[in-house]
């Protein structure tokens, strides 16, 4: 083999590498959590006014991940080479001029093309893009330079149990909670904790006045504004960002509790318990459902268990919702719960926990275990 055709295998079996190991992680780490993957694509959805298509976002989300892990599953084989390139390079001519939009508009913080496995800015995933293109165009134009690592009698069979095993993974954590938890509310997690940063490596401001003098506005520090210089005339005081530094893990878990008024009969919001429940040295539920409608009611006979389990003991039992007041107002009259409602944002709720309804156990702020609706557990097993 000459020098020119060793270099030329070499970057193919490179670039398959870095495309197929990149195809694979990405929709393996999303197929952990393909209802945070849906959620993802409802914001941009929401972005683009195409809230109407809103029930395909789920299907859409499964659908990609697994033609994602697939893929790179194919390449790492070499099998079906010519087709598994081929697709690549669409995949890629469709998501790069789409993550160049997402950098410049900025619709989404995070494109999650990692899931919440690993953070990247757009910027990032366009220019990740980009790699991936040039790698994949090589690969198209050198496919037969590709080696495969099976025979083409087994390729079918390794690409049905490649397919299977992504839609089956995808709805075992879409039905089960993901069997990997990247989320600050992961067992284990102090809340309370993740909510602060050490001040030293928080970001850091600085107060700037802003003075007139002969029509002309400046700007002045704390430590050289004319305090004492009648020629100057004050205008404002405003915070100017000055080093970037490290964010809180969780930076908007609130609760406020709900409550019934039988003067005026309608539910309210009332005070912040966030504190109160996060400093609890107990035991403390929290039966999440972003939304009351649509949650899977046939599981509520579990949550009652544990209502009245933790009343007997003292422990404090909470539904969280962000559902409207009205909304929580209606379902309490038909169901007859006895629950202490909370109220959340959407967005909290859905990240704490991708099931709805979904309960979380919660001492002194720690997450101490999580559940989905169907696996409650029962009072024989609440022996705590």
């Amino acid at each position: 083999m000459s020098s020119k055709n060793r270099i030329v295998k070499f970057g193919v079996e490179l670039f398959r590498i870095l495309v197929g190991a990149t195809f694979l992680f990405s929709g393996f780490v999303k197929a952990i959590d393909p209802l945070g993957f849906t959620y993802k694509i409802e914001d941009y959805l929401i972005e683009l006014g195409l809230t109407n298509f809103f029930p395909l976002a789920l299907p859409a989300a499964i659908s990609m991940v697994t033609a994602e892990f697939a893929l790179g599953v194919f390449l790492l084989l070499g099998i079906f080479r010519k087709w598994t390139v081929r697709l690549i390079i669409l995949f890629m001519l469709f998501f790069t001029p789409l993550t160049l939009w997402i950098a410049i508009a900025n619709p989404v913080e995070n494109c999650g093309c990692f899931g919440d496995a690993f953070l990247i800015t757009n910027w990032q995933t366009f220019y990740k893009n980009i790699i991936l293109l040039t790698g994949a165009t090589l690969l198209l134009l050198k496919w037969e330079e590709i080696t495969p690592l099976f025979s083409r009698k087994r390729a079918p069979v390794e690409a049905l149990l490649t397919l299977l095993f992504g839609v089956l993974f995808s709805l075992y954590n879409l039905y089960r909670l993901p069997v990997l938890d990247f989320r600050p509310y992961k067992i284990g997690a102090d809340i309370a904790q993740q909510m602060v940063v050490d001040p030293e490596k928080a970001d850091q401001m600085e107060n700037v006045f802003v003075y007139r003098k002969d029509g002309m506005e400046q700007e002045f520090t704390e430590e050289n504004y004319p305090w004492n210089d009648s020629t100057w005339t004050f205008v404002e005081m405003k915070t100017k960002l000055v080093k970037e530094g490290e964010k809180p893990a969780i930076e908007d878990f609130a609760l406020e509790a709900l409550y019934y008024d039988e003067v005026s009969a309608t539910w309210n919001i009332g005070e912040d318990i966030t504190d109160m429940i996060l400093t609890n040295p107990s035991y403390s539920f929290l039966m999440v459902s972003y939304s009351l409608e649509k949650m899977r009611l046939k599981q509520l006979d579990r949550f009652k268990v544990v209502y009245h389990f933790a009343k007997e003991k003292g422990y404090p039992f909470y539904l969280l919702t962000s559902s409207a007041t009205d909304v929580v107002g209606e379902w309490e009259e038909q169901h007859r719960t006895g629950f202490q409602f909370c109220h959340g944002d959407e967005r909290v709720l859905k990240t704490m926990i991708r099931a709805n309804p979904g309960l979380m156990l919660l001492k002194e702020g720690r997450v101490i275990n999580k559940w989905d609706g169907s696996r409650v557990p029962d009072k024989k097993k609440l022996n705590f």
